[in-house]
């Protein structure tokens, strides 16, 4: 069994010794502070706040965000490579957080591989196990059994620099598995590569999660990534949780607008709304049009008693569909750009002074825009009550 337990596990840096904000020489700009807006205290910038999760045996976790939330610094208090500042890091029962890394029975794959360059990829896989003082012959059957999940075994005699960045991302994930860990954490393994060889990559590592029965916990800021491999996705923003849920449950119920923004792409569409109720049903109102959202929304609405005002809704780039003027409920916009994706367009279009991006597949293209759009053309579109959100507008909080 490898289950990981994370309880209101907190990482604080502290703040170092005189490390005040340098004033600005007379007639010079002040400094612009950029980056995530992590929370200072007098104990110093927490960098990761209250994080809890149960994570099963065998599942494949994803911690996904954007630069400097808090996700890699998770992993490495996970791997014992950070010091952890509150809570418990639990592996298989047992609370390790003063336990070494190397008595964790964790395997680790960084973004850089990692390797030896001047050993074989023979060598470099096998030595973890010749630490452990482990057998020849085992060691040569862990291995190349390893080599042969990998499709590395033509390999094995090559040194790293003879190796293209998918084949050492290989031999760096080889590495680890013949140590047969209890838990698997991968930390960007693959923003190395480029796109074509990231798809293989990570084709390569669902098929190899269905091979070796063990917990995986992976880190990316690649939101396709995250939806593509993971089990569940925990999603980060300054250190906190946002949300935790599977890929579908945070595609179709974010639960605020950040993550809203961050899954899906393109990503949502924003509109300025106003909500208003009429007994007991909801209408909203964007871009001079009313919709009226579906049961199911109605009745979360209600759960959340959702009060009437300002509001924002949002709705996916591919829930929207062009309808002819006149249409109930149609919103004009102008096309500013259209890309031709092969299957669908992404038309980027003007609304009121606002970006929306819609996905057209071109299966649904009308008569007159046959072979796609110009700049300026004038578009109609809406979307159906089913597939809209309402967000509140001050806290962001998903309201459907």
């Amino acid at each position: 069994m490898s289950e990981v337990v994370l309880k209101n596990v907190k990482k604080i840096y502290p703040n170092a010794q005189g490390s005040k904000k340098k004033k600005a020489s007379k007639g010079e700009a002040p400094a612009e502070e950029t980056g995530p807006k992590l929370t200072v205290t007098e104990e110093g910038v927490v960098a990761v706040h209250d994080f809890n999760i149960e994570i099963k045996d065998q599942e494949f976790i994803v911690l996904v965000g954007p630069s400097g939330c808090g996700k890699s610094t998770t992993l490495r208090m996970i791997a014992g490579l950070e010091e952890i500042t509150g809570g418990e890091v639990i592996i298989d029962g047992k609370v390790v957080n003063d336990v070494a890394p190397k008595d964790r029975d964790i395997a680790m794959v960084f973004q850089n591989y990692a390797l030896y360059p001047h050993m074989t990829v023979y060598d470099n896989m096998a030595f973890s196990l010749k630490l452990r003082k482990v057998d020849k012959d085992t060691i040569d059957k862990k291995v190349r059994e390893a080599a042969e999940i990998l499709d590395i075994t033509q390999y094995l005699d090559r040194k790293p620099k003879a190796l293209s960045g998918g084949q050492r991302q290989r031999v760096a994930i080889g590495r680890a598995i013949v140590r047969e860990p209890k838990v698997f954490l991968m930390d960007e393994p693959l923003s190395n590569l480029d796109a074509k060889l990231r798809n293989q990559m990570r084709a390569e590592i669902i098929k190899l999660r269905q091979r070796i029965n063990t917990t995986f916990i992976y880190v990316t800021h690649d939101q396709t990534e995250a939806m593509t491999l993971g089990d569940r996705i925990v999603i980060m923003k300054d250190g906190y949780v946002q949300q935790i849920g599977t890929p579908q449950e945070v595609f179709n119920h974010p639960a605020n607008l950040f993550v809203a923004g961050f899954i899906g792409t393109p990503q949502m569409n924003f509109f300025d709304a106003v909500l208003a109720k009429d007994g007991d049903k909801y209408t909203v109102t964007a871009c001079g049009s009313v919709f009226v959202p579906s049961e199911d929304k109605q009745a979360a609405l209600r759960a959340n008693n959702a009060r009437p005002g300002a509001v924002t809704l949002g709705v996916r780039p591919e829930h929207i569909l062009l309808c002819a003027p006149g249409t109930e409920g149609a919103i004009k916009a102008r096309v500013d750009v259209s890309e031709m994706m092969g299957s669908s367009i992404h038309l980027h279009s003007s609304v009121q002074g606002k970006d929306v991006v819609m996905v057209i597949s071109t299966v649904d293209l009308p008569a007159e825009h046959a072979h796609g759009f110009s700049y300026g053309d004038e578009v109609c579109f809406s979307f159906s009550g089913s597939v809209l959100h309402v967000f509140d507008s001050e806290t962001g909080v998903a309201l459907t």
